[in-house]
């Protein structure tokens, strides 16, 4: 399953549409006023699905991935001196690649469960995330929304 992950040209908050590959709206994720970075997960029948929120207070970026209400696991970036390298507490996931570049993996105990590579010539940044397992397909998002979300206080 590929979806395409395109911001928002005209928004005060971080908010992007998440597409399929045959341009329906599959996701559609709206950044909320907090202390740090919010970001609602909404189906493309308005229905909350999640929530990716940064915690503040922190020596090293964290967020905090819910599913609905529930608390489902968190990434963190970790001290290095070179290439960014985060860590994920979810199902054994780990995060390989390129930051930097926007190419990179999620890999789980069982293998591959999505990769990661931005689209080049687009007037706003445009990501394609292919996720093997369509079950997998939110918590991916969140896990590459956390990520995008650590960049974009980086620069």
């Amino acid at each position: 399953m590929k979806l395409l992950f395109k911001q928002r040209i005209f928004s005060w908050f971080d908010s992007y549409d998440i597409y399929d590959e045959a341009g329906n709206t599959v996701y559609e994720v709206k950044g909320q006023l907090s202390w740090g970075h919010c970001l609602k997960i909404f189906d493309s029948s308005g229905n909350e699905l999640g929530t990716v929120q940064e915690k503040i207070l922190t020596f090293l970026p964290k967020f905090e991935i819910y599913i609905g209400n529930s608390y489902a696991g968190c990434i963190s970036k970790e001290f290095t001196f070179f290439k960014p390298k985060y860590n994920i507490d979810f199902n054994g996931w780990q995060i390989n690649g390129d930051f930097m570049e926007w190419d990179y993996s999620i890999i789980g105990p069982g293998g591959a469960v999505a990769t990661v590579s931005k689209e080049l010539f687009h007037w706003t940044d445009t990501y394609v995330i292919d996720v093997f397992n369509p079950q997998d397909a939110l918590c991916a998002l969140m896990f590459v929304l956390a990520i995008d979300a650590e960049k974009c206080s980086r620069d």
